[in-house]
């Protein structure tokens, strides 16, 4: 697949072929059909947000590869890093990136950096720029540009590649094959302020393997145009279609599969109180069995965490059409896969 050595921030930056290698090595994995290990080699972890699944994956991965995976506490415990070119360091940051990715580098064989200003813990939401300045996603793009070795994206303000990458697998481990399946990608009311990444990454998914994609949301949470058009070229390169409507029941009328996921309004990205109010009018946008019942016997996918009764009810999240704990747990394949691929001598 030709990985080795290179950096993983986005998976349109894959061939379509690469994506599908990957799912496909993956289940391979799981199923104990294929071996790979990485004696000896190490993947260094930077978080600035807080992580479970993300975090957990990637260190059984490694082990599970026969290397080791590291968390460094620069993110979350340790001191501020500079980002800014050609600033006066007299403030809080005791280190800049050009200094700080490169000495990992040298020690490590890979680095893996989460970094989302909006993806915070407790009840209070996060802060952030406007959309223009948080799709640049500085800190993850310095790192790959001084690190001197591959950097994996655990999560940006963009994307979040690796979950898009687990979701593909759970989407063929389901299906069988996913091309020309409806699959759903749908908004959900959330009472706090989140990041775009997931949901780009989760809609590269289901377009990459050549699904039926409809993204329903409610007017005024379009999604960012220069990523759906990316999605729906490769979307058609793989045999699928891309479509948009602004009905819930219309949208997962017959579908195969719907992924709940709530996102921020570009229009109101880190103005949080004035997207507050209008969210407020929107806490019909959730998954329960009535939803679900519309459904050609679909299932429900999710990122976790998830909050209950508020994004998808008890009834759905509990029954048989909930698979998010597999999902979860496909997050370790992938990034099994990805490790072997981008590691390997």
């Amino acid at each position: 697949m030709t990985l080795r050595g290179r950096s993983f921030l986005n998976t349109a930056d894959f061939s379509l072929d690469q994506i599908h290698g990957l799912v496909d090595l993956a289940l391979g994995l799981k199923l104990g059909r294929v071996k790979r290990q990485l004696p000896g080699k190490m993947l260094a972890m930077v978080f600035f947000n807080p992580s479970l699944r993300t975090r957990a994956s990637f260190t059984a991965a490694m082990y599970r590869l026969g290397g080791v995976a590291v968390d460094l506490p620069l993110g979350q415990g340790g001191w501020p890093l500079e980002f800014g070119e050609g600033v006066v360091m007299d403030g809080a940051a005791a280190e800049h990136v050009r200094e700080a990715a490169p000495v990992i580098g040298r020690y490590c064989n890979a680095l893996a950096v989460r970094s989302s200003e909006l993806v915070v813990a407790g009840g209070a939401s996060g802060t952030t720029g406007s959309w223009a300045e948080s799709k640049k996603d500085r800190v993850v793009q310095s790192f790959a540009r001084f690190a001197g070795v591959p950097v994996i994206n655990m999560e940006s303000n963009v994307y979040h590649p690796c979950q898009g990458l687990g979701d593909a697998v759970t989407l063929k481990e389901k299906l069988g094959r996913p091309q020309g399946k409806k699959y759903v990608l749908t908004w959900a009311y959330h009472p706090k302020a989140l990041p775009m990444a997931t949901p780009n990454s989760q809609l590269a998914a289901a377009c990459d393997q050549g699904m039926e994609v409809v993204v329903t949301h409610p007017p005024g949470w379009e999604l960012d145009p220069d990523i759906v058009e990316t999605a729906s070229a490769r979307a058609q390169a793989a045999g699928g279609s891309l479509t948009f409507s602004s009905s819930m029941a219309e949208a997962v009328e017959g579908a195969h599969v719907v992924c709940a996921k709530s996102w921020g309004a570009l229009k109101y990205y880190g103005d949080w109180e004035t997207e507050k109010l209008i969210r407020q009018e929107l806490k019909g946008w959730i998954v329960d069995e009535a939803l679900m019942r519309r459904t050609d016997h679909g299932v429900f996918m999710h990122c976790l965490p998830v909050r209950r009764n508020i994004v998808v009810s008890d009834a759905v999240l509990d029954g048989s059409w909930s698979i998010v704990l597999d999902q979860a747990e496909n997050r370790l394949w992938a990034q099994m896969a990805l490790l072997a691929e981008v590691l390997a001598d």
